[in-house]
């Protein structure tokens, strides 16, 4: 059972993996140095957990202890126990969750071993937003995706942000990161899926069709501004588009990836 320590000092130096929760670089290279993420509220430190991570720490006020007794049953990893203001002056904003945990950080799997036996798939291309990241994940999830596939400069799945959107999601949707980014699509078509990429192109079709009849589907999105690069457009299977009205012409990527997954699902 996890160790109950009720500290008082935010200086405290056993408090180090909670410090400046809302400088987004200086989290960056902490949490890759130190092979570790964060995990914000009891539903998403219970999914993290049960998802298999193994926790470096908890930090609680005192009233989310019962709620996650279960939990803190599982690990001997220290609890550190703090007043609401005493944890607000360590991470540097309010949180209104009461519950924050440290995890150690996996490797990353093989694209292999997360397309095995996999239907439904998402591929993202330089989405650099972690809400739109976590958003995505949590769609995908909902709508019976299998798996997701990030591009290197991909926003960080496992940031706090991210995690939070998607509330627990990327640690129950397989996941990891491509090694090869000019040949991604090539390989996925090779290994059996159409690529349908989400573009504004001018021989893009309607989200619909370009799925109907498809068994093993890869869903291509692209960043927030530009959308998908030229060579992932050119090199998808098929390109897509949702179809818009009142002078609209696209959606956020977020929102796009809702409604692709669910015009997928139902193919």
């Amino acid at each position: 059972m996890a160790e109950l320590i009720e500290i008082s000092d935010s200086a405290d130096p056993r408090l180090a993996d909670y410090r400046d929760l809302r400088d987004v670089e200086l989290r960056k290279s902490l949490e890759s140095s130190e092979g570790l993420f964060l995990a914000e509220g009891e539903k998403v430190v219970r999914r993290a957990v049960t998802g298999g991570f193994e926790p470096r720490s908890f930090l609680m006020a005192p009233k989310w202890l019962d709620g996650l007794s279960d939990v803190l049953a599982t690990t001997d990893a220290p609890c550190y126990v703090m007043s609401e203001k005493a944890a607000e002056e360590v991470t540097g904003f309010h949180v209104h969750r009461g519950a924050l945990a440290s995890l150690k950080r996996r490797p990353l799997s093989s694209v292999e071993s997360v397309l095995e036996g996999a239907r439904s798939v998402l591929v993202l291309e330089d989405i650099v937003d972690h809400t739109n990241v976590g958003a995505i994940f949590r769609s995908g999830a909902a709508l019976g995706f299998d798996a997701v596939l990030l591009a290197p400069r991909c926003a960080d799945p496992l940031y706090r942000r991210s995690i939070k959107v998607a509330m627990g999601a990327v640690f129950a949707l397989p996941w990891t990161r491509l090694p090869d980014w000019y040949e991604a699509l090539p390989t996925l078509s090779a290994a059996g899926f159409t690529t349908v990429a989400l573009t504004l192109a001018d021989d893009a079709v309607d989200i619909e069709k370009a799925v109907e009849g498809v068994d093993k589907v890869a869903l291509v999105l692209g960043s927030e501004g530009h959308g998908l690069s030229s060579r992932w457009q050119q090199a998808a299977d098929r390109r897509a588009i949702i179809p818009m009205s009142a002078g609209i012409d696209s959606l956020n990527v977020a929102a796009a990836t809702a409604v692709a997954c669910y015009v997928t699902a139902r193919r």
